[in-house]
């Protein structure tokens, strides 16, 4: 379609009979009370202008058709396409983020006007560049608008109707590297990156396990809060941890391993706690083992009646009068319910096989288990008795040095109630623990005698028993004698001292009373030379009460030490130990005195 461009009446009749606003080359409107509806031709909807192939530039076709160009009026310009015979104009490779395109050929009388004219319909121009030697180098808003501005390269321009060499030319358009572009579109890639990265790191974080709560410093406050928290079931798994933590980091020393020691003993207290919900979980599945096998019992009875039914079909009575596709259906129903059939009634039987096995493992084992475990039992209670009396001692001892050290300082006092507290609580611990193994021997008696009176072969096993009692009351019987034979000749020597002093005593009338007031003191002299003999490099205050405490309860601390320090040539104090671990130690030095009394 070629029209003059001064008289725009045609131009718009043509737009008009397609639906389309008259629009101008340029883009004003030609006629601004227009009315879509009122087109001439009927039963066209009105069209986009903006779609592509109806604009001044085709839209991008595919490589298989080859692009038809026509000629292109402007209003100061005309432009002619190239042979179309002839090869495409060649062209450099497309920098990256390209929006400048180089236009060589232009006329020599072409002004920035007439460039705008003919390129403003690709796209949105932002700068242009014009040499005196004429080309020029425009540059666009967007990237794809470059490749509708080389569209037009190898078209010949003219101006007007002109045929002057300086108003006619032929364009080349290529693309052109310029810095501007190569920048936006450096910057554009780094926002692209980071996007990506920013993207890769919350799905990162997305999918991270969440880190573990920190852990706090030891401190004695956190230590008397994570001592309630081990003890408690529900708080036990983030206090072992912490406790664990503590003890990696090397916060124990002298002063806090009681703390320590009683934390770890709560721990270990939840052994059985453990143990017993095991035991429950085996429990539940063993029953749920057993809802299951009578579950598939009933559905193998289900399908056994099923087959059943297929059987009775299968008859000769009930079988004629079936067609020839039922009867295929029939074949090919009972074979698959046969086989699930078979299939489940092999599981439950492998259930009850294994159940068989389970059950001769069990009788083979009970015997030697049982005793076994009882055994154990006594072992482990007659541990947690020592350790019960150990505390006990402890406790007694920690009692009365905190009677004589009153004056003391405020922060051992701390230390001190702490660790009676500690220890109380240690205390109460093993007494629970106590009354536990208790009830469980008790349980386990019960069971070895019912499996005495089921088996016969324990017979045996229980006369070994009765013969290890009978040992052990001999040596008890053997132990006792041989104290008494210690003790006897201890108050025979008890009373030749006594007489000698008595005999040293009687010439002189100005001589001091005798050390020793009463008989009970002279047995406790004697006692303890007995004693401290046996251990040649002495023995503390502490040790030689807890050892007379054992034959006598009654017997206190003070008066022990009183009565040593009364008896200067036979019992000898003496300081053992360099700075902390100093400590008085009392030995016998009756072979020494005797010579010098």
């Amino acid at each position: 379609m070629t029209m003059p461009m001064s008289d725009p009446n045609p131009w718009a009749t043509a737009m008009n009979n397609l639906g389309m606003p008259p629009i101008g080359i340029t883009g004003q409107q030609l006629m601004p009370d227009f009315d879509p509806g009122l087109g001439m031709m009927a039963g066209i909807t009105p069209l986009n202008p903006m779609m592509p192939g109806l604009g001044m530039v085709p839209g991008p076709l595919s490589q298989d058709f080859p692009v038809i160009k026509e000629i292109i009026h402007c209003k100061s310009c005309t432009l002619f396409p190239p042979n179309p015979n002839l090869p495409p104009p060649a062209t450099r490779d497309r920098p990256p983020g390209c929006k400048t395109v180089f236009v060589g050929g232009l006329p020599e009388n072409s002004t920035e006007q007439l460039i705008v004219e003919v390129f403003g319909q690709c796209g949105e121009i932002i700068a242009i560049r014009k040499s005196k030697k004429n080309f020029c180098h425009i540059r666009f808003a967007e990237e794809f608008t470059v490749d509708k501005a080389l569209f037009l390269s190898g078209y010949r321009i003219r101006l007007g109707s002109s045929t002057d060499k300086k108003d006619t030319g032929r364009l080349h358009v290529d693309f052109a590297q310029a810095r501007d572009d190569l920048y936006e579109w450096e910057c554009h890639q780094r926002m692209l990156a980071r996007e990506e990265r920013h993207r890769r790191k919350m799905e990162e974080d997305r999918l991270r396990p969440p880190s573990p709560p920190p852990i706090v410093h030891y401190s004695e406050h956190e230590c008397s809060q994570l001592g309630d928290k081990i003890k408690d079931d529900g708080t036990f798994p983030e206090a072992v941890r912490v406790l664990m933590t503590w003890l990696e980091r090397g916060e124990v020393n002298r002063r806090n391993a009681n703390n320590f020691y009683s934390m770890i003993q709560s721990s270990n207290g939840h052994i059985r706690r453990l143990t017993g919900e095991k035991s429950q979980h085996e429990k539940e599945v063993e029953e749920a083992k057993d809802k299951f096998k009578t579950a598939l019992a009933g559905i193998v009875g289900q399908f056994e009646q099923i087959v059943s039914v297929f059987q009775a079909a299968s008859k000769q009575k009930a079988w004629d009068h079936f067609s020839k596709a039922q009867r295929k259906n029939l074949d090919m129903w009972r074979k698959q319910a046969e086989e699930i059939r078979n299939m489940h009634s092999e599981q439950l039987m492998g259930i009850r096989r294994e159940e068989e096995m389970e059950m001769s493992d069990d009788d083979m084992e009970d015997s030697p288990d049982s005793v076994s475990q009882a055994e154990a039992l006594k072992e482990e209670n007659d541990s947690l008795r020592c350790q019960l009396d150990a505390y006990r001692n402890e406790v007694e001892l920690l009692k009365q040095e905190q009677g004589k050290n009153q004056p003391m300082c405020s922060e051992e006092d701390n230390t001190h109630s702490q660790q009676l507290s500690f220890l109380q609580q240690a205390l109460q611990g093993m007494q629970k623990q106590l009354l536990k193994m208790r009830e469980e021997l008790k349980q386990r008696e019960a069971e070895v005698e019912k499996s005495l009176e089921d088996k016969q072969q324990l017979n045996n096993q229980v006369q070994n028993l009765k013969e290890g009692l009978q040992n052990l009351q001999n040596t008890h019987v053997m132990q006792v004698s041989y104290e008494r034979m210690i003790i006897g000749p201890l108050e025979a020597t008890v009373s030749t001292v006594v007489s000698c002093s008595q005999e040293k005593e009687g010439p002189t009338e100005k001589t001091p009373l005798s050390p020793v007031h009463s008989e009970r003191e002279a047995l406790l002299v004697g006692i303890i030379s007995t004693f401290l003999h046996v251990h040649p490099f002495g023995a503390s205050i502490e040790y030689i009460c807890s050892y007379l405490q054992r034959l006598d309860t009654k017997i206190n601390t003070g008066e022990v030490e009183a009565l040593l320090s009364r008896l200067p040539c036979t019992f000898r104090q003496e300081l053992t130990g360099v700075g902390a671990s100093l400590e008085k130690r009392w030995s016998f030095c009756g072979f020494q005195g005797i010579k010098s009394t």
